[in-house]
């Protein structure tokens, strides 16, 4: 239930203390984007805001879009379309189970209407003809899975208006659709060098993206994107990842996900072990948010 809505006044920059990184002489701290709302958490506020206005503007009735069954894109669009005045129909990838997962009940208790497809249609992004009557009379809008577009990417550009300015000489995020990667890249006031932990296995499209969508002569360096923490594939984990995540909220009071956050700084601090970061280095964690997979955890196996 929406109680609220997301308010950017919230997000804070809170640090990341570990005798590792006095070591290294690097100072490391977390934007905490998923403080802005309860549902409509982290990236998911900025990469929606251009589509939700666009709806409005072109007097829409019906936001169409695309996840699995602990997605948190799913459940942030289903909230703030209802926050819009929208209608949203979310395409669930896979058959539908005999029990919907927690994540699915809440898009479901916002609003959103689900309809679920074999994996092979929902890979070709197939959309049912009900609703691709509605697409062609210009009556629904689409979302992609991830809110990667054109508009995805400009709403992740104004994450940067949350981070000071010449603050920090990198900045690094989790890349899975690479909206949030991107947005951050185009965003003009930012200078830092871009690392971005990729979470899917074998997925190295981001980089002919970038190159494509921006081109080799932008003035900026492109972001560096690392492929060797994804933990197996996109939404796998291990008993390690799992433990770090405890010790950092133990220690930091910061919640992670497994799906993105977790491997993002865990991914950070195995680069620091390995002298990735030069002497005096100034990083920031952009924490995007959507805690949504850890609730198919067995309970207890986090603390928080």
């Amino acid at each position: 239930m929406i109680t609220q809505q997301p308010d950017i006044r919230n997000i804070t920059i809170d640090p990341w203390d570990e005798e590792l990184f006095d070591k290294e002489k690097i100072t490391v701290h977390v934007l905490r984007l998923d403080k802005i709302h309860p549902v409509i958490s982290g990236n998911k506020w900025f990469k929606l805001q251009p589509y939700l206005k666009k709806a409005q503007l072109e007097k829409r009735e019906l936001i169409i879009t695309f996840g699995g069954a602990w997605s948190n894109h799913l459940v942030a669009t289903a909230a703030a379309a209802k926050e819009a005045g929208l209608n949203a129909f979310g395409i669930v990838r896979g058959e539908k189970p005999e029990k919907l997962s927690i994540s699915l009940q809440d898009a479901q208790e916002s609003g959103m209407q689900l309809f679920f497809m074999n994996r092979t249609d929902y890979r070709n992004k197939k959309i049912p003809p009900f609703l691709q009557s509605l697409i062609e009379n210009n009556k629904a809008l689409v979302i992609p899975e991830g809110g990667y577009s054109e508009e995805g990417i400009k709403g992740a550009a104004l994450i940067a208006s949350c981070i000071p300015p010449n603050n920090y000489t990198d900045i690094c995020c989790a890349v899975g659709t690479g909206t949030m990667l991107m947005g951050l890249y185009s965003a003009p006031d930012l200078s830092a060098q871009i690392t971005g932990i990729h979470v899917l296995k074998n997925n190295f499209s981001a980089e002919a993206e970038l190159a494509r969508i921006f081109g080799i002569q932008n003035r900026k360096k492109l972001p560096v994107i690392q492929y060797h923490y994804h933990f197996g594939g996109y939404a796998k984990y291990s008993t390690e990842l799992l433990a770090f995540m405890n010790r950092l909220y133990s220690k930091t009071g910061i919640p992670s996900d497994f799906v993105y956050t977790a491997k993002l700084f865990y991914a950070v601090y195995k680069l620091a072990s390995a002298h990735y970061f030069a002497s005096a280095s100034k990083i920031l964690l952009i924490h995007s948010g959507g805690l949504q997979g850890n609730r198919s955890l067995k309970k207890g196996t986090l603390i928080y």
